[in-house]
């Protein structure tokens, strides 16, 4: 079931909403410069074991709309409210991948929590921020040839094998943002962080993370697991920085286990 909600005056970001009366609610944020069809090997089996899961794309990305403005961080977790409040979601799982890990992160701060009974970040982009020359060459790339630096994105992300039609799926992912939504929100990865938010999390939480990912080294995930009281640590021995793919089964048990605990 997928349906518009109103964020603010003008801007409506898209929600999809599968399996609406599942005990359990897994709400999942994106990563960069993607859309919640990122999701689709946990769409595919969580239902089934009585889930609701609900992706929402970021304003400016997917099919949400697609303004020029609004591409903090504080902004965005603010979305995200306007989801959970426009849905009465509570005690519900919130779940971000990469550049969503961030959002979570900041959400979980900037609005205590609300709603949420237990946080999962995937390869989160946290505690720092994008190193300016990384940030700025993928801005470049965007201003000059997006196709092109999304396939890089594409080539870099992943540690398991991908096949031509996976990769072509996954670079139309990218090509569905905004060009000015793809670049301000590298924009927010180079000029703001998350670090300081960690202290505001108070829930449970499971930190995933590729061991060869080369977008958020390894690195990063054991600081930020570091930074969380009450937080779990699993590596993906044989993950980049797609484990919710590169290793679907582990990750879809885990994330099952770890929400239910």
């Amino acid at each position: 079931m997928g349906y518009y909600i109103a964020v603010e005056q003008g801007v409506r970001v898209f929600v999809e909403d599968v399996n609406p009366t599942g005990s359990q609610t897994i709400l999942f944020i994106h990563g960069w410069p993607l859309n919640h069809k990122q999701y689709e090997y946990q769409f595919n089996v969580l239902p089934a074991k009585g889930y609701r899961c609900i992706g929402m794309d970021w304003r400016g990305y997917g099919n949400s709309d697609k303004p020029y403005h609004g591409y903090t961080f504080y902004r965005l977790a603010d979305d995200v409210r306007a989801v959970v409040d426009a849905l009465n979601l509570q005690n519900f799982t919130l779940a971000g991948h990469s550049t969503g890990g961030a959002i979570s992160i900041r959400y979980m701060a900037r609005h205590q929590g609300h709603g949420v009974k237990k946080l999962v970040l995937i390869d989160a982009a946290s505690p720092t921020s994008v190193a300016p020359e990384v940030a700025n060459m993928f801005i470049s790339g965007a201003l000059n040839d997006r196709p092109k630096m999304l396939q890089g994105v594409t080539d870099l992300f992943f540690f398991q094998h991908i096949t031509g039609p996976f990769a072509d799926w996954f670079l139309q992912l990218g090509l569905q943002a905004a060009s000015w939504a793809t670049i301000a929100i590298m924009q927010t990865l180079r000029d703001e962080n998350v670090e300081k938010d960690l202290a505001h999390i108070h829930v449970p939480t499971l930190i995933v993370h590729g061991i060869h990912d080369h977008v958020v080294p390894f690195e990063k995930g054991q600081e930020t697991h570091k930074l969380i009281r009450n937080s779990q640590f699993v590596p993906f021995q044989y993950s980049g920085h797609g484990a919710f793919w590169e290793e679907r089964d582990k990750f879809n048990q885990l994330l099952m286990q770890f929400t239910n605990g």
